[in-house]
């Protein structure tokens, strides 16, 4: 195995970049007509390396031709499947599935270079299976271009296009390969400059002080997930978190226009959504029509129903199906990417061809627990779930608050390794409510229980007290 890179990132290809940068400039003003054609011609190279680069691949598309398939016609392809052929699926045979988790296993690889090449993240698997998701320099240069000339920027941004007269604080689960964190700290190797600029922060850790540690580094710009966000916004209101940033940043979860107005009306900020996955980073962003349109130059999106049929336009599908057509180490065709989405192709105030899209992706809910002779602690649905995830080793889980002081974890299998994973889940949970200050809180493990899947389609993996969904999930056990 060759030793994986931790230390500074490989400098960036100034051609790669520029050419990319162009490619995503020109394709920004472009009409509908040359997108179309731009993205079928960028779908015809796809599938013609997929075919002969990988071995998972060669088997499926065997007798396609892709010059005059229609992407309807070629078959579905899933996490579970593709993870379990990991090593045909890539077509880089120095790519190995148990090497790649092994670095993953690094805290100090994060950010750093596989191979002195490759980005690797992974996924939550909120979908129920982890993913493991390699990035080669050509799809980290289109993502880059991506977040750089699609995001919204105000006027302040184009005056300081490097942000260096700003503090940018990522709030969320730092101690995973998570795509979040390692493009945080991927930036900082890359550049020293702006390395003092950037920042990130733990939410898995009691809410005090992750407000002391914003408090200190008084972050401008706040880059997090909405229910993070929120709580931060009411954290201000109450006059602990004294920083005032002048934008927040959100993607990962939805955004509902009740949590946009807490978090803009407490700050007096704009908030800057966007729309990405671990399968592709950057999928959509948001215009200053408040929508967000899908980079239908890079990405393919599609929305189905149950029976992978597409649904009518600007109708809510039951999952989606992502082409990747920026990696090309790891090709995502037809990828059932799990959140349910709306595609409208009309025209938007904005001026932009880009479809719009709206997402009901993951939606968990913050729980409120109050302990006997304790404080009230809130607690983020995301650290929840990390804690499950990095400490137990569970995927396959939903935790459910029954009472001011009572959780129940439950997990969807039924055999002796759940049960395992039922015992771990308990210490790592418990562990994880004393660090916050709710160690009064009990919890309970059950396991080959049914899991409810949320609005927007996936396992809504964490459900409050007080919700009807949570009286639903509890009849149902």
């Amino acid at each position: 195995m060759a030793a994986p890179h931790t230390g500074t990132w490989p400098s960036i290809d100034p051609w790669l970049w520029s050419s990319t940068a162009g490619q995503v400039m020109a394709a920004s003003v472009a009409g509908p007509k040359a997108l179309a054609t731009l993205q079928a011609a960028r779908l015809r190279a796809l599938l013609g390396h997929a075919r002969d680069a990988s071995a998972y691949f060669r088997g499926l598309l065997r007798d396609v031709d892709p010059a005059t398939v229609a992407l309807q016609d070629l078959p579905v392809t899933h996490k579970r499947d593709l993870l379990a052929h990991f090593d045909e699926w890539v077509t880089d045979p120095a790519l190995r599935l148990g090497e790649l988790q092994a670095f993953m296993g690094r805290g100090e690889c994060i950010g750093g270079a596989y191979q002195e090449r490759y980005t690797v993240w992974q996924s939550s698997g909120s979908s129920g299976e982890p993913g493991v998701f390699v990035q080669d320099p050509p799809a980290m240069a289109v993502y880059d271009a991506l977040e750089s000339q699609r995001r919204l920027w105000s006027v302040r941004r184009w005056l300081d296009p490097w942000c260096m007269g700003e503090r940018i604080v990522f709030v969320g689960a730092t101690d995973g390969h998570y795509a979040s964190v390692v493009s945080m700290r991927r930036l900082r190797r890359l550049n020293g400059l702006l390395a003092a600029h950037l920042h990130d922060v733990s939410f898995l850790q009691p809410t005090a002080a992750l407000v002391a540690q914003l408090n200190t580094l008084a972050p401008t710009v706040i880059t997090t997930y909405p229910s993070a966000a929120v709580l931060l916004a009411d954290e201000y209101r109450a006059g602990r978190l004294r920083c005032r940033p002048r934008e927040v940043w959100t993607g990962g979860e939805s955004l509902t226009p009740t949590m946009r107005g807490c978090i803009e009306q407490a700050f007096g900020c704009t908030v800057v959504n966007s729309f990405g996955a671990s399968e592709f980073l950057a999928l959509a962003s948001q215009c200053r029509a408040g929508r967000l349109h899908l980079n239908c130059d890079w990405a393919i999106l599609e929305s189905v129903d149950e029976h992978g049929r597409p649904v009518p336009e600007g109708c809510l599908g039951a999952t989606s199906l992502l082409t990747n057509l920026a990696n090309r180490v790891q090709p995502l065709i037809r990828y059932d990417l799990g959140d349910r989405i709306a595609v409208h192709t009309r025209g938007c105030e904005c001026g932009s061809s880009l479809p719009v899209i709206e997402v009901h992706g993951r939606h968990d809910d913050t729980l409120h627990l109050a302990p006997a002779g304790g404080k009230p602690v809130s607690l983020l649905p995301l650290a929840v779930c990390a804690v499950l995830e990095e400490e137990a080793g569970l995927v396959d889980f939903q935790v459910v608050q029954c009472g001011p002081a009572e959780l129940d974890v439950l997990i969807g299998r039924d055999d002796s390794p759940a049960h395992v994973a039922s015992q771990r889940a308990v210490d790592a949970l418990g562990r994880y409510l004393a660090r916050m200050g709710a160690a009064g809180v009990r919890v309970s493990c059950h396991e080959g229980r049914p899991l409810q899947h949320g609005p927007g389609g996936k396992v809504q993996r964490v459900v409050a007290l007080g919700a009807t969904r949570a009286a639903d999930v509890r009849r149902r056990t």
